[in-house]
């Protein structure tokens, strides 16, 4: 196991996955921020996938699937990681105390639902929760979880349950830390490749799921909603929601990321064209928020139980043409 280059200092994150790679980097000799984690791993996308079910309803995805932050930036930037699952939750169990007792860091892949520090309200079946285990005190270990501000602990036996849940997107015990880091990055190559390698994916992507076409077609089924019972109609947009504000960092607050990671990028390359679209993506944000804001009114409404279902359509149609923009500004600038 590398041998950790700084003391570990916890640290409140946007996202949990990108989060936690940012401060496995930063502790093992690598100080990258979240968003240039995020941008660097190439893992922004959106996915409408209704024929995969989530508590009975579509998935809907705001960048790519568990681990793409893990795998991209192992891609993208020659960073060598150690990735290990178990069969049996005793030997994740033995693997996670080794490494700790020879001094490392390690980020675990784990269930919301079944950390003790979670408050019950916050507790969901999500299986791809990222967090750090940074030591071990008793029959505790402490943790370092970016969706809190300070860190927190957990026994031994709620923490094994975390990592070992059954369901979808299981986690089998996962856990990842850096073996061998890049001497140098050449960010005035790598940086051009992955936003031209994700602008190409959102806009040219052949299948009517993902990228921009897939946030067409969710606005298709919205418009489509106005044919259903209502109470499915209601269930669905509500989902839509959840999906994008409460489950993992959702729509908006991954593109607020990326608009920090292309500003951060313009100035480490000072190119312009970076900025200005790192301002375009901010306004992109500000629009999955309102589009969020939209559905959220109309479904509370008691008075008037009506939904304009094709005004959330077309709200939906109008973010999906901002973000097209932003991502062909970026394949027709030059950076």
């Amino acid at each position: 196991m590398r041998k950790p280059s700084l003391p570990f200092v916890h640290e409140h994150a946007a996202h949990c996955e990108s989060g936690v790679m940012a401060r496995l980097l930063f502790h093992y000799g690598l100080p990258l921020s979240e968003a240039m984690v995020f941008g660097l791993s190439g893992a922004m996308m959106f996915a409408y996938i209704p024929f995969v079910k989530l508590g009975g309803m579509p998935i809907i995805a705001y960048r790519r699937m568990p681990r793409a932050v893990i795998k991209g930036i192992q891609k993208n930037l020659g960073v060598k990681m150690k990735m290990e699952t178990f069969p049996r939750p005793d030997l994740g169990t033995a693997a996670l105390d080794r490494l700790l007792a020879q001094g490392g860091i390690v980020g675990l892949q784990s269930s919301v639902f079944w950390l003790p520090y979670f408050p019950e309200d916050m507790r969901f079946h999500f299986n791809a929760h990222n967090l750090i285990v940074y030591g071990k005190e008793g029959d505790e270990y402490l943790i370092s979880d970016p969706v809190f501000e300070n860190p927190v602990r957990s026994s031994i036996k709620a923490l094994e349950k975390a990592r070992f849940v059954k369901g979808m997107m299981a986690p089998k015990g996962l856990l990842y830390y850096p073996q061998t880091l890049p001497e140098t990055i050449d960010f005035a190559v790598v940086i051009p490749e992955v936003v031209r390698k994700t602008a190409r994916a959102m806009l040219k992507t052949p299948v009517p799921i993902a990228g921009i076409r897939g946030i067409q077609s969710l606005a298709k089924a919205i418009g489509r909603l106005q044919n259903k019972d209502r109470r499915y109609a209601r269930l669905f947009l509500g989902h839509i929601v959840r999906m994008q504000e409460e489950i993992g960092t959702g729509g908006a607050g991954f593109r607020f990321i990326y608009a920090s990671f292309l500003q951060e990028a313009g100035v480490l390359l000072e190119n312009r064209n970076l900025s200005d679209c790192s301002q375009m993506m901010t306004a992109v944000g500000d629009q999955w928020r309102e589009f969020a804001l939209l559905i959220a009114q109309s479904i509370r409404k008691k008075k008037n139980p009506a939904i304009d279902f094709p005004a959330i359509q077309k709200k939906l149609e109008n973010v999906a043409a901002a973000e097209a923009e932003v991502y062909r500004t970026l394949l027709h600038s030059e950076l």
